[in-house]
């Protein structure tokens, strides 16, 4: 690897947390020279969506053919026959281009990049204020259910637990405040 790779910058949270919100507000000014990875899934696309835009779509045994050959630097199978990945190919053509790379990955897949880029990833997570402001966000959503809410509660508090294995944490209790603290620690490893 050569001074002119970008780095790797990897967004993990609990859904309700806002990190989707947080990494729009830091692409829109495109100063931080940061270029979006576009994930592999093995659903189908939907209307509108164009392979190697929205996604890399691939079938199930493309995909898993892939996973053989150790393309992916993270995967997950969210339900059976259904996985979502990052492809190696994809970090390395927008890193070698010198433009750094923000992932928003759920929990594991963040540690598995972390372990993968050591020095050369910055892995922030981001956190809700508590768990039971994070549930009457999710319930301010009115798109949930109860049941749907305490699954993803119970999805919350396991990632918190892993949240030790992060470089940093941000509490997101006021939007702009997170965004501010997520933009400083990005500077930051930017400028090492």
């Amino acid at each position: 690897m050569n001074d002119s790779n970008g780095k790797i910058i990897v967004l993990a949270a609990p859904s309700g947390c806002g990190k989707s919100t947080i990494i729009n507000a830091l692409t829109e000014g495109g100063d931080l020279n940061l270029g979006f990875s576009v994930s592999a899934t093995t659903r189908p696309p939907r209307q509108g969506e164009t392979d190697g835009v929205n996604y890399h779509f691939m079938t199930e045994e493309e995909f898993r053919d892939a996973i053989a050959e150790g393309e992916f630097v993270e995967y997950e199978e969210v339900y059976p026959g259904r996985f979502y990945g990052t492809l190696r190919s994809e970090i390395d053509r927008i890193t070698s281009q010198g433009h750094n790379i923000i992932l928003d990955l759920d929990v594991n897949g963040a540690l598995r990049v972390k372990d993968i880029y050591a020095d050369r990833a910055l892995a922030i997570f981001i956190q809700p204020p508590s768990i039971e402001e994070l549930r009457r966000r999710l319930m301010a959503r009115g798109t949930e259910t109860a049941e749907s809410i305490d699954e993803r509660i119970d999805r919350a508090e396991y990632e918190l637990s892993r949240a030790d294995g992060f470089d940093r944490r941000v509490v997101n209790d006021d939007l702009l405040t997170a965004v501010r603290q997520t933009r400083n620690l990005i500077d930051g490893f930017l400028t090492i």
